[in-house]
């Protein structure tokens, strides 16, 4: 009695191939993948840039409903490349792992160096999905209502002026009532996901994922009341563009899809029905992220997290703690310079200005 071969798992790959480093960071995973008996599944075209015997085991990635049944998307690159990734699991309502080929890569959860571990990690299901909000934008006629455009951000939705040289004038409603009105560079309205993207440099506050809230943020406001909001997860934001105002608008989601605001429409922002679904690898905190991604300076902490510290570690952060004291010897005792008036203050006396005297008088 012979066992019948179980479902070919496949598993969609997606990188940018014009860059070297990551057709090397997919060549290796998809390697990896297939030594393991998982098929990738690639965009038409991007097969091309792969050895020839590999290129012919993989398939072909069409629409989600269109596409051989899918288990997990693999993105290798930057934000970017992972923002274009979620136009598809989006649409499948599948998970997507990032591998972060870029510089910051917020949306990550591993580096190109461990592609390994991934595939194993990856065969052996040994990840966790998070959920993070999305946000709905509608595009409509203020006088009939019609809808004249719709998408949806991961990060977020920008409003912005078409002309650089000119300033937008919008009115501002939260829950179907005015709130203020902006003559602006433009408004942002971002996930707590976005919060670390545009938000963050426009000024914006981080806000942790699992935060349920939607931020908006004016950029530039010529106005007493501009500052960031944070709004409940069941809030509507609604922008309309004021007559008088000296440009129209663009509407940028994720800064890759965009519609034109003119006089007689208005965007309505909202969250998101569908969830988009991160695979983690690690259990390690946003605060842990947050210092990886910044790095942030936290030397000195003595909490939990000191005894989880290399050796080579602490031979570094004992190293500069006794530069620091060593500088601080260096520094005159204040308690030796009360008890010698005069002696060694004149070097340390900040200096006043000259006596003017007749050679004082002209430019030097």
């Amino acid at each position: 009695m012979t066992t019948a071969p179980g479902p070919t798992r496949r598993v969609a790959v997606l990188t940018h191939m014009g860059r070297p480093t990551a057709i090397a960071a997919a060549t290796r995973l998809i390697e990896g993948l297939l030594r393991a008996g998982v098929t990738s599944v690639l965009p038409p075209g991007d097969e091309e840039c792969l050895p020839r015997a590999l290129a012919r085991t993989v398939e072909p990635l069409g629409p989600p409903d269109e596409s051989p049944e899918v288990e997990l998307m693999v993105v290798l690159g930057g934000d970017g490349s992972i923002l274009r990734g979620t136009e598809w699991v989006l649409r499948a309502d599948l998970p997507l792992l990032g591998v972060n080929l870029g510089h910051v890569g917020f949306l990550a959860e591993a580096e190109s160096s461990e592609v390994d571990s991934i595939v194993t990690r990856i065969v052996d299901r040994s990840y966790a999905v998070e959920q993070r909000s999305t946000i709905e934008v509608t595009l409509r006629e203020c006088a009939s209502g019609e809808v004249v455009w719709s998408s949806y951000a991961v990060n977020e939705v920008s409003v912005e002026k078409a002309s650089r040289e000119r300033m937008l004038e919008v009115l501002v409603e939260v829950d179907g009532r005015p709130l203020s009105r902006w003559a602006c560079d433009g408004v942002l309205m971002a996930t707590p996901t976005g919060s670390t993207a545009y938000a963050f440099s426009a000024g914006g506050p981080v806000m942790w994922p699992n935060v349920d809230a939607l931020l908006v943020v004016p950029l530039s406001a010529h106005a007493l009341f501009a500052r960031p909001l944070v709004l409940g997860p069941t809030s509507r934001v609604v922008i309309q563009l004021i007559e008088r105002s000296q440009t129209d608008g663009v509407v940028w989601c994720d800064g890759r899809r965009s519609a034109e605001l003119r006089d007689g429409l208005q965007i309505e922002v909202q969250q998101g029905a569908h969830r988009l679904l991160l695979a983690r690898l690690s259990e390690a905190p946003f605060t842990d992220r947050l210092v990886n991604k910044f790095g942030l300076r936290v030397e000195g902490w003595r909490g939990e997290a000191e005894d989880r510290v290399s050796e080579e570690d602490r031979e570094t952060i004992a190293g500069q703690e006794a530069a620091l004291d060593d500088d601080d010897d260096d520094e005159p005792d204040a308690s030796e310079e009360s008890k010698q008036p005069g002696e060694g203050r004149e070097q340390h006396r900040r200096p006043g200005p000259a006596p003017v005297g007749a050679d004082d008088m002209g430019i030097r």
